[in-house]
């Protein structure tokens, strides 16, 4: 690692200029300087000189994990050909399947640490005092270790922000907390939603400190930030919970905003709006994004993104469903409604519904998490529940396909798995068009089975929690 780049990025984070991403120059950077991308333009017979214009651009193929990352070398893919110009290592969570090598250095962690200070300067964390508490798993994934090292460049940067890392370790975290949190004027939890849920529910007393929480990798829906905000006693729901749009791949690509989430609070109690605005009938995580930072582009409702990384990637198949909105755009839609969001910065738009391969199919109909998440929200069933499901559909003795529920409980705690069908029944017939119309009434009512906090074989502990089968 070359220690002026490292300067340089340092003296850019903490002087705040602001990043400016030419995705035409980066391609160009990127086709001398990668070997792996050389081979790839060459193999497809693209001569990097032809690529003056945005329009040439948007002509470029696409990467994927298949076709670029698991087909050359891994130092072909970095900057030079060179691995040790990476000083760190983390790996793909594994969702979509194999996990994948994502090398990254000191100078890529400050771009994205420009993203959890957004997030932090909202949350006033830049003047006052606040503990950080990282509850993603730590070790090669990428949440705990990036998380923790973001946030200490905040730190480094004038933040009066003092991190605990206890990961996912649930005893640890409670431990902790009531330990260090009297010390600080707030208390920001970060870590995946399921989880965050698991240690709130199974602590006491959050209303003591002024919580904040920022989340990633899954979509939740209001009705769980709602819940959430009345659990911890947290006072501003479109601005203390954040969530983030992140990978492996690239980092953080987008945050929540007040903006943001004032618009999606809005559109979650009108399906008709939200099917309008993003084409399907889940409502995606909204967030605002950097166009300095990342480019984004959308094509047959996924997403692409180029961006400059350990691994640089042009125009880079992420495999999310999901689209771009401009500012201008979003207002405009909003104001046509007679709706008003709350203020917030003058960035682009995009919207993420999460993995394709995250469904299940019954009847014809694409039946979503999200969807079923609703379900197990509602009161006088969240507090029997954890919030962890499994989504698939079995043969029974006749070979009909059921839709089957599987539902982790609240350790100690039991409840009516008819009342629980019910629910889900109501809120995905509700939230999902296809299921309502392409599913008869009569096979509508998923079985529920409930097994225990831990199961082994539904929800082992310490594994990211995967909702389909």
């Amino acid at each position: 690692m070359d220690p002026e780049l490292v300067n340089q990025a340092y003296g850019r984070f903490f002087a705040g200029e602001p990043e400016r991403l030419d995705p035409v120059g980066l391609f160009a950077r990127v086709a001398t300087s990668v070997p792996a991308y050389r081979k790839f333009l060459a193999e497809r017979g693209i001569d990097p000189a032809s690529v003056r214009t945005l329009e040439d651009f948007r002509r470029l193929p696409l990467l994927d994990k298949d076709s670029y990352h698991r087909r050359y070398p891994l130092p072909e893919l970095c900057r030079d050909g060179r691995l040790d110009g990476c000083d760190m290592i983390a790996v793909s969570s594994g969702s979509s399947g194999t996990p994948t090598i994502w090398p990254r250095s000191l100078a890529d962690e400050l771009a994205i640490a420009r993203r959890f200070e957004q997030v932090f300067r909202a949350f006033e964390a830049d003047r006052r005092s606040t503990l950080a508490v990282v509850c993603f798993p730590l070790g090669t994934w990428v949440g705990g270790l990036f998380t923790t090292a973001c946030v200490r460049h905040l730190a480094a940067k004038g933040f009066p922000v003092t991190v605990v890392a206890p990961g996912n370790n649930k005893a640890e975290i409670l431990r902790v907390i009531p330990e260090l949190a009297p010390h600080c004027e707030q208390l920001v939890l970060l870590g995946y939603p399921p989880f965050l849920k698991d240690v709130v529910d199974s602590g006491e007393g959050w209303d003591r400190y002024d919580v904040k929480l920022v989340l990633a990798g899954e979509v939740f829906s209001e009705p769980w930030r709602d819940l959430m905000a009345e659990r911890t006693g947290l006072r501003d729901r479109e601005r203390d919970v954040v969530s983030l749009y992140g990978t492996a791949d690239a980092g953080v690509l987008g945050t929540e905003t007040a903006l943001s989430v004032s618009i999606r609070r809005f559109l979650a109690d009108r399906p008709e709006l939200a099917h309008e605005l993003f084409g399907g009938v889940r409502l995606p995580t909204l967030v605002q994004y950097d166009p300095g930072s990342r480019f984004f582009e959308e094509q047959d409702g996924t997403l692409l993104f180029t961006g400059d990384n350990g691994i640089p990637l042009i125009r880079y198949h992420i495999a999310d469903e999901g689209g771009v909105v401009s500012y201008s755009d979003m207002l405009a839609f909003c104001a046509r409604h007679g709706f008003t969001p709350t203020p917030g910065p003058e960035l682009p738009f995009v919207y993420v519904f999460g993995r394709s391969l995250f469904t299940v199919s019954y009847f014809g109909a694409n039946v979503y998490p999200e969807n079923v998440t609703v379900g197990l929200e509602q009161p006088g069933i969240s507090d029997w529940v954890t919030g962890k499901f499994v989504l698939e559909t079995v043969e029974d003795a006749a070979r009909d396909v059921r839709l089957r529920v599987t539902v982790e409980l609240a350790p100690g705690r039991t409840g009516d798995p008819a009342v629980l069908a019910e629910s889900i029944r109501t809120h995905v017939a509700r939230l999902n068009s296809e299921f309502a119309h392409y599913v008869p009434a009569d096979r509508q009512l998923p079985e529920v089975v409930m097994k225990e906090a831990g199961d082994p074989e539904y929800f082992p502990v310490g594994v990211k929690h995967r909702y389909t089968r």
